[in-house]
């Protein structure tokens, strides 16, 4: 075959795999131009497509800043929550219909800054729901404040004379507060983005997609680039069965992991729930 043939060949899969997709799409995101969360925007409409999902079951919750936007974009039900408030709902949203395929989006600071008590509560309980969060080490939406996820040194409107605050970095923490699948991805490697929301909306019980989405407006420091620069896929003999190791990958920072670190086959909110149920009926 030709390379102007196989050219042609792989220009149709992607028209047909984004013809697919279409369904999903509503309404124009409005992020600037080059933004990482239309990958995973992408990522959500391809991964609801390939499982078939029914939009009148599909719901996805979000809080305040860029990723907020995401309920709008999607053809299905949306909440567009407040600031950090977007797990809490998306449980209440899941307990109330446990049918529904539930997504929750948020950015670093709504995850893991003004939301990071909620974090830990619903990867402890399992709550069977798929939260991907939206990571650029910035507070992109009011214009370049420094976030929980800012490197060290780092300049901005709220740290003129750089960061003073050690990063957090959420995949580590999803492993250490019991989420039952854990994966980071980088807005970049489109396949690798679909592939894993697809795993993570599979996964019965709390998944969490880390998500580096660089902000290409107002964090000139973590860029396309430098992220590029240092990313590297996991080992390909890598289990993800262990927290210990599972949680040393997520630390190291030169390279910087990506895929899927630990999962988990554990009985989940609704099972216990069904359990405590039948023990309560039986007195």
């Amino acid at each position: 075959m030709s390379s102007f043939s196989k050219r042609n060949v792989i220009e149709g899969l992607q028209y047909a795999r984004e013809l697919n997709a279409q369904q999903w799409r509503d309404n124009l995101p409005t992020w600037c131009p080059g933004c990482g969360h239309f990958t995973a925007l992408n990522g959500l409409y391809e991964a609801a497509n390939k499982l078939k999902i029914d939009s009148k079951n599909f719901v996805v919750v979000s809080g305040i800043g860029c990723s907020g936007r995401f309920p709008f974009f999607i053809n299905g039900f949306g909440l567009h929550t407040l600031h950090g408030r977007s797990i809490p709902v998306a449980t209440g949203v899941k307990i109330a219909n446990p049918e529904l395929t539930v997504v929750v989006v948020g950015g670093d600071g709504d995850g893991v800054g003004i939301g990071g008590g909620h974090f830990p509560h619903a990867a402890r309980n399992n709550f069977n729901l798929s939260y991907i969060l939206l990571d650029n080490n910035i507070y992109g939406l009011t214009k370049g404040q420094i976030s929980p996820t800012s490197p060290l040194g780092m300049v901005s409107a709220t740290s003129p004379y750089g960061n003073v605050a050690r990063p957090l970095d959420p995949t580590s923490l999803a492993i250490v507060y019991g989420a039952t699948f854990v994966a980071r991805v980088f807005s970049k490697q489109r396949d690798l983005v679909s592939d894993v929301i697809l795993q993570a909306i599979e996964h019965r019980g709390f998944s969490f997609v880390h998500d580096l989405s660089p902000c290409v407006e107002f964090n000139k420091l973590v860029t396309y680039k430098s992220w590029n620069d240092r990313v590297q896929p996991l080992p390909d003999e890598y289990e993800a069965t262990d927290k210990i190791t599972a949680l040393q990958y997520a630390q190291t920072t030169d390279p910087i992991y990506l895929g899927v670190f630990y999962r988990e086959d554990s009985p989940t909110f609704d099972d216990y729930m069904a359990h405590t149920r039948k023990q309560a009926l039986k007195k």
